[in-house]
């Protein structure tokens, strides 16, 4: 499905923001890694779901009215089969939060190796347009709020400058024993938002916020594992 189609398709359904599912498939419609998922209703689904992808695999919630998914309890990590993903998915919907919210299903995706969590994010500013922002991913976005923003569209560049301005820089080239991880790999998916003809220049009238955290980034890769996007208001 192509960009264009996920966005109507959330318009249609009266939607504001794309659900993690559907972010994703926007993001992978401009060539961004993401893990391999599947949507599954309830328990009884997972057997067959786990047989179409590779363990270990994370579950997650997906409902309109659950934010931070973490924290109402709606995520679980390194389900090794399908017996732990119905035993997770069963204790998921006893969470409180979870329990009265909508719920469109359950996102059952394969785990991303480990690395370096960063994020990337778009926004359509009123005096400037469409903007990019790169920066440490994870609690450390809200924590030190180590960003770098740039106007789109940004070239190959300017995305390397933007990470040269992060103060957490010196984590990309490796610290304390850590393996560097991948620059180009970061440089591709802020170009693939931010660039000529990334998602904030071609799609930028539709996308009125986009917070893609983590992307876990490797010495040789770098994987989408959540995706928000808001939508702007439609046009009379």
């Amino acid at each position: 499905m192509n960009a264009k189609s996920v966005i109507l398709e959330a318009r249609k359904q009266g939607r504001a923001t794309l659900d993690e599912f559907a972010g994703k498939r926007l993001l992978a419609s401009f060539g961004v890694p993401v893990p391999k998922s599947l949507v599954i209703q309830d328990a009884t689904e997972a057997m067959a779901a786990c047989g179409k992808l590779k363990l270990p695999l994370v579950l997650k919630v997906v409902s309109p009215d659950i934010l931070h998914k973490s924290d109402a309890g709606g995520v679980k990590v390194g389900l090794r089969n399908a017996v732990e993903v119905e035993e997770a998915l069963r204790a998921m919907m006893k969470h409180s939060e979870i329990e009265s919210a909508r719920i469109d299903g359950f996102l059952l995706e394969e785990m991303a190796p480990a690395g370096l969590e960063i994020v990337v994010g778009g926004l359509r500013d009123p005096q400037f347009g469409p903007l990019v922002m790169v920066g440490l991913g994870g609690i450390f976005v809200e924590v030190l709020a180590d960003v770098s923003f740039r106007i789109c569209p940004i070239t190959r560049l300017d995305a390397g400058e933007m990470l040269d301005e992060l103060k957490g820089a010196v984590l990309l080239r490796g610290a304390r024993g850590r393996n560097p991880v991948s620059r180009e790999a970061i440089v591709d998916v802020l170009l693939k938002v931010g660039g000529e003809k990334g998602l904030m220049m071609t799609h930028g009238e539709d996308i009125a916020e986009a917070d893609i955290n983590p992307i876990i980034v490797s010495e040789h890769a770098a994987v989408a594992v959540d995706a928000r996007f808001v939508l702007t208001q439609p046009k009379n």
